[in-house]
């Protein structure tokens, strides 16, 4: 197969070729892959909006005072704590998460609480609530069944809700399962090198994720591949686009959005040969709905229809501009750059190893840097270097 063959039509049932040795490693969508248990998982987008919507649609939210709050506990049920808020019928049991919120809200340790009875645990919350100095506090409650509490926060907590963002993406991907050019990844095959995106969504290999507290998104337009150069023995270097999402109604983390563009993805969902990697956080504040409304939504639109050829002209542009030539200069342009003499060292010799030849253009520097950072144990310092190689990269365009 060449590569005019894939760009101008879709890729076989066998997937094409790809070289994994280079860009970078992304495990944020394997992490979420191996801690999902299978009532977390799910085969299509209109399956994750039902129950997130679902769930929604039970919940109510009210700003109450917290002094107003009164915690009830019985001695003779050791174990269970209930809270009844203003106005409401019935108390409300609160979730694991829930109750770490409302003893951070009032300056109580969680954990400590969680060690006593109900009943001395209930004394030393009703005593921070009624000292708290905000005031009021925001929840959320859902009933489906027995009324549980699912979330605690301040009362100027900007709430966007899962199903907002489930929607946003429906917009551009359908059902994510191929009916749009988004869709869940498929498979590299590792003793081939052949990356095949016609792969069946199931629990083992769906990327659609959500829990009580939080839900995950990850999509690809692999059946799209793009050539940018081509690899030393003169295939083409293949891409194709991608991005995840997560949420959390209830305050467990913020909104965000990662775009980019990858070479391939493995059976535990590890994202390989990552480049142009870009994100966006939004914290649920105040005014939070508003900017998910007019900055992240159309930030994820402008991406999914985006041509690639800037992507593509920033490669070839850090391919053709040579800025050494002798190990010299290749040392004197790292350091320049706040590269040790030991990273100097294994840059170079990376790019000898996978490349065939001593870095000379931007991009085999690039390659280098990269392919180092995915030596280091520590992802802090992996994500360091690889921010730099994406900066060095940006300088060529």
């Amino acid at each position: 197969m060449t590569a005019i063959e894939i760009m101008n039509g879709r890729p076989e049932s066998g997937g094409y070729k790809v070289d994994v040795s280079r860009g970078g490693h992304n495990g944020r969508v394997s992490s979420e892959w191996f801690s999902r248990p299978d009532d977390e998982k799910y085969l299509s987008l209109s399956e994750l909006y039902a129950s997130v919507k679902g769930r929604a649609e039970q919940s109510q939210t009210r700003t109450v005072e917290s002094a107003a709050i009164r915690v009830e506990a019985h001695r003779n049920d050791p174990e269970k704590l209930a809270l009844v808020l203003p106005d409401a019928e019935t108390p409300v049991a609160p979730t694991h998460w829930s109750f770490g919120q409302l003893a951070s809200l009032v300056g109580a340790p969680a954990t400590y609480l969680r060690q006593l009875p109900a009943p001395l645990a209930g004394i030393n919350l009703q005593y921070g609530l009624t000292n708290h100095r905000a005031e009021q506090v925001k929840t959320m409650e859902v009933a489906n069944g027995r009324t549980k509490l699912r979330a605690v926060t301040g009362p100027d907590y900007g709430r966007i809700y899962d199903h907002e963002l489930v929607s946003a993406v429906q917009r551009i991907a359908g059902d994510g399962v191929g009916d749009t050019r988004w869709k869940v990844p498929g498979m590299l095959d590792w003793s081939t090198g052949v990356y095949n995106p016609m792969v069946d969504v199931t629990k083992d290999t769906t990327t659609l994720y959500a829990s009580d507290r939080d839900v995950f998104l990850f999509l690809v337009d692999d059946m799209n591949p793009i050539e940018a150069g081509t690899l030393p023995d003169g295939s083409p270097d293949l891409f194709f686009r991608g991005f995840y999402c997560w949420n959390s109604e209830v305050g467990a983390k913020t909104l965000g959005i990662a775009s980019f563009y990858l070479r391939a993805v493995c059976q535990n969902r590890n994202l390989w040969g990552v480049e142009d990697f870009q994100e966006i956080s939004i914290r649920h504040s105040k005014y939070a709905s508003n900017r998910f409304a007019h900055e992240a939504a159309p930030s994820l639109a402008n991406f999914a229809d985006s041509s690639p050829q800037p992507f593509i002209q920033g490669i070839r542009s850090a391919r053709e501009r040579i800025v050494a030539r002798s190990d010299e200069e290749r040392a004197d342009f790292l350091r320049k750059r706040g590269f040790s003499k030991a990273e100097t060292g294994k840059i170079v010799k990376a790019v000898l190893v996978e490349e065939g030849h001593p870095p000379e253009s931007v991009f085999d520097f690039v390659q280098g840097i990269t392919a180092v950072a995915r030596t280091k144990p520590q992802q802090d310092a992996r994500l360091t270097m690889e921010t730099r190689a994406k900066k060095l990269l940006e300088l060529a365009s």
